[in-house]
């Protein structure tokens, strides 16, 4: 991998402007949340900031994740990899009923922000992290991916005069938790987790009511009750309240003169926190809203603002996409490409997937195109609507599971809680919901034929690692029970220079120097002015090494 270095780099952007300075980039995630903005023809959705956002750049609503839930969705985004393909497929690792552990993908492979910061980027993130690899809060994945980690409002402030940024910020107002019952009707671990998750975020107070509950338009999915429009209007209230803090974020980058060198983006990590919406591979659970903001110095060739790009993009397409738009020679292991290069092929499929549910084995497999969606299912017998210790706490989902058992659902709301069989294709041109399964009509045997084949080609190209039972990858990740510990760098002395080499393979190396800050390392060291050297090492998945020194004679 050769990554580019220094804080002069000119690149140029798709042939528009030869630059002097490399853009800074920041990326804003809402939890948890489908396409309920106003730009995207949502008429119930309170979202000005985001509409007036999307009037300033361009909206992409063909984007989807590579899973319907966050913790897998969020490894393949990090990495630029499916999470089938780097241990992180299921949901989640560390909090695994039969016992945590962490994900270790293949050792070559980085978080793509690392490689932003190899190349000189200032680096930071809030308290969500949530990769497989890591658990979801901070403290808990390598220490070589962000300069500043764990604040509840971070920003670019703490970069070097001149360098640029990249921020990864999350909304975690928007989360599937903000509809939840009181705590008391919570299984304990449940509720544990909550209360942490309202610790970290200080979501003690609900947002204000700014959406009627009769206004709301269900789908026919759903059944049309107190409940139901009671908890789909909260949802919207969640997202109103986002949608200030995004205001906030915006004003504070335009009043420290940034806007004009920032280019933004604003996505979801997957679809509705609501029943048949989170962890299913239908539109509703994989189908994102996102726009970018481009400033006019970055903007690439033919792009407009206040446009739409209806081309399908993938969560896969985010790290090499920012990589290149930082001048960053993206690694040969991502799954995506860049979206906004000039002369990309555009996507004829995008892929995603399911696996353990907290508590519910499955596996199931996803290809979709403009107008087919083709989903493979392992467990046949597992129906979507199963019980769920977590979500089981939204009154929604314990009203509509008490009306399928009473046999009160109409059969486009029963359908999600009845056995789904080996395989699915959908008609999405007359069949946008997915409730009509044609995959049996003659009428769609060739597009059947073209979608299997299509996932097939997928198998090939992407190595699943569901082949190999949970158990025996876990097994594989943590030999004996026990999470590998990395050995500490050795610190050399070559030409004058502290020179860093890890003794396992696929390390990340940080040092620092007279007690100052942890620096990630990637050329050696001039031992100028050091009266003392500290060195550690982390192979994600890992525990972090022990820290080496290097003392003056």
């Amino acid at each position: 991998m050769r990554i580019l270095m220094g804080l002069g780099l000119y690149f140029t952007l798709t042939g528009v402007a030869l630059c002097q300075e490399r853009p800074n980039i920041l990326l804003l995630m809402a939890e948890d949340m489908s396409s309920r903005v106003g730009a995207f023809g949502d008429e119930v959705a309170v979202t000005p900031t985001l509409d007036a956002f999307a009037r300033q750049g361009v909206m992409y609503p063909n984007t989807f994740t590579t899973a319907g839930v966050c913790a897998p969705s969020r490894a393949a985004h990090i990495l630029g990899m499916h999470q089938i393909a780097t241990g992180g497929q299921h949901m989640r690792t560390s909090t695994r009923p039969e016992g945590g552990y962490y994900a270790v993908p293949p050792p070559q492979v980085k978080a793509y922000p690392e490689l932003l910061r190899a190349a000189g980027y200032y680096t930071y993130t809030d308290q969500k992290l949530d990769y497989q690899f890591s658990a979801p809060f901070p403290e808990t994945g390598p220490f070589t991916i962000w300069d500043e980690e764990g604040a509840s409002n971070p920003d670019w402030r703490g970069r070097a005069p001149g360098q640029p940024f990249f921020g990864f910020r999350n909304f975690m107002v928007t989360h599937e938790s903000g509809l939840f019952a009181p705590l008391g009707s919570m299984p304990h671990s449940v509720m544990h987790f909550v209360m942490q998750v309202m610790r970290w975020w200080k979501l003690d107070d609900s947002p204000p009511q700014v959406v009627n509950p009769a206004s709301v338009t269900l789908p026919p999915y759903y059944p049309d009750t107190a409940t139901v429009r009671r908890d789909v209007a909260r949802h919207y209230d969640n997202i109103a309240y986002m949608d200030r803090e995004v205001d906030s974020i915006l004003k504070q980058l335009e009043a420290d003169g940034l806007a004009d060198s920032t280019i933004v983006i604003w996505t979801t990590d997957h679809g509705d926190g609501l029943p048949r919406g989170k962890r299913d591979l239908f539109d509703s659970g994989i189908k994102v809203p996102m726009i970018i903001r481009w400033p006019e110095a970055f903007r690439p060739e033919g792009v407009l603002p206040n446009t739409t790009d209806s081309r399908l993009i993938s969560f896969v397409d985010l790290a090499p996409t920012i990589l290149k738009l930082a001048g960053v020679d993206a690694p040969s292991y991502l799954h995506g490409t860049d979206l906004a290069a000039s002369q990309s092929t555009p996507r004829q499929y995008i892929f995603a997937s399911r696996d353990r549910i907290d508590e519910v084995a499955d596996r199931q497999r996803a290809v979709r195109g403009q107008r087919f969606k083709y989903i493979r299912s392992w467990y046949p017998q597992q129906v979507g609507g199963h019980h769920l210790a977590y979500r089981d706490i939204m009154g929604m989902m314990r009203e509509m599971s008490a009306m399928y058992a009473a046999g009160e659902l109409n059969a486009d709301q029963r359908q999600w809680f009845e056995a789904p069989g080996a395989e699915r294709l959908f008609d999405l041109a007359d069949d946008p919901f997915e409730l009509n399964d044609v995959s049996e009509n003659p009428d769609y045997s060739s597009d059947l034929q073209r979608m299997r084949k299509a996932l097939d080609a997928q198998g090939e190209r992407v190595e699943d690692w569901s082949e190999e039972p949970e158990t025996e990858m876990v097994a594989r990740f943590a030999p004996a029970g026990e999470r590998p510990v990395t050995s500490p760098p050795a610190i050399e002395i070559d030409d004058g220079a502290f020179v860093l080499r890890a003794p396992d393979e696929g390390s990340s190396l940080a040092y620092r120097i007279n007690n100052g800050a942890w620096q990630l390392y990637t050329d050696p060291v001039s031992r100028s002015d050091v009266s003392l050297l500290e060195a550690k090492a982390v192979r994600y998945g890992w525990e972090e090494s022990e820290v080496a020194t290097w003392n003056t004679p």
